[in-house]
């Protein structure tokens, strides 16, 4: 059977309209370099800003796509498959909104459908259009589960995100080797104990994760 869309879901609120130009940010990140102590017009560093924007438009590009637009294609014919869909270690790049640094880890994401599926890049592309925004690791963790949980309706959701924060491993208390992890439970996942022990036994064998 070919893939259905499933129903639309509310769309997140994104970045706000009025955005600066291209050559407002570059202009934005000259200040910075002037503020740092170097000359913006050395030649090292003549292209940088122009360098930083670009990046920054990949990194933030969360902001320009509903995360939850991946999940509308599902598949009704499983088989009668019930049981746990768990899909384990799926890169996490995301951003401080206090410091605006890297945060990097994994996240692990299952769920407990009730008659569709979807196909399982999807989880990861729900990951990584959440990832790409500036925010914290709970907040994350949580958008991921609810967004999940709200398009494909399954009787439970779990999603674990194990994470190291450049905030505090390169700066600050400077404690590198520090993970931080986080989980937002749903339905089954959260209120059967024996759905909700066999996630996280799935989730915590993660190659050593």
């Amino acid at each position: 059977m070919a893939p259905r869309k499933s129903a639309k879901a509310t769309k997140p609120q994104t970045a706000p309209k009025e955005r600066p130009s291209q050559q407002e940010a570059e202009e934005a990140v000259r200040t910075l370099i002037r503020w740092a102590g170097e000359d913006p017009t050395r030649e090292g560093l003549l292209d940088t800003p122009a360098r930083v924007a670009r990046s920054y438009s990949e990194l933030f590009a969360g902001y320009e796509t509903d995360p939850r637009e991946y999940l509308e294609r599902v598949f009704d014919e499983v088989g009668g498959y019930d049981e746990l869909v768990v899909l384990r270690n799926i890169r996490v790049v995301s951003f401080c909104e206090h410091h605006m640094l890297p945060v990097i880890g994994y996240a692990h994401v299952g769920y407990l459908p009730s008659k569709r599926v979807v196909g399982i890049s999807k989880l990861a592309r729900v990951v990584q259009g959440f990832a790409r925004r500036l925010q914290i690791q709970e907040k994350l963790t949580a958008d991921v589960a609810k967004a999940i949980a709200e398009v494909l309706k399954p009787r439970g959701v779990g999603v674990v995100i194990q994470a190291e924060h450049s905030c505090m491993t390169i700066r600050g208390v400077n404690n590198p080797g520090s993970v931080l992890s986080t989980s937002h439970l749903i339905g089954a996942v959260r209120n059967d104990p024996k759905t909700r022990e066999e996630f996280l036994r799935l989730t915590s064998d993660s190659n050593g994760r």
